[in-house]
């Protein structure tokens, strides 16, 4: 399969990434991730520990993975507009932590926005820029909430 995109050539802000390391244990991690995005004006639509599923289900012996699926209402609703419902496909924006070995957590994000308009799910227009802006500044908050290292 032929890609239509050089993956290599796209930095990290091309596609949104964010990457913190928070200096806790990892409940207490997926706690603060959630709370940092909820006073951004995010909610948690979703949630699950990735690891506790894996390892019951095919005995992977992973440490602790989770998932939040956040999501600000009013941003998905003007995606959905703009993308012609594609967008949803992508929902919710995940944010994810996991351990890296005790009492050090990764959190990760990326923008489904920017990977959106990349794949051809969303319009290359200025509503579209609208939106990738206006969710980055959540985004934006959210990191600033975490007070990561």
């Amino acid at each position: 399969m032929t890609l239509p995109i050089d993956p290599t050539a796209l930095a990290a802000g091309d596609i949104g990434e964010k990457e913190a390391t928070l200096e806790m244990d990892h409940d207490k991690a997926v706690e603060h991730v959630r709370e940092a995005f909820t006073d951004a004006g995010f909610g948690v639509a979703v949630e699950f520990s990735a690891s506790e599923m894996l390892n019951e289900k095919v005995d992977a012996g992973r440490d602790p993975y989770y998932v939040l699926g956040a999501c600000n209402p009013n941003m998905a609703d003007r995606a959905l507009d703009a993308s012609e419902n594609r967008i949803g496909a992508l929902f919710p924006c995940n944010v994810v932590v996991w351990e890296q070995e005790p009492g050090r957590q990764k959190v990760y994000h990326v923008s489904i926005m920017r990977i959106a308009r990349l794949a051809g799910m969303a319009p290359d227009d200025d509503e579209w820029a609208d939106i990738v802006a206006d969710t980055g500044e959540f985004v934006e908050e959210a990191w600033a909430n975490l007070d990561a290292e």
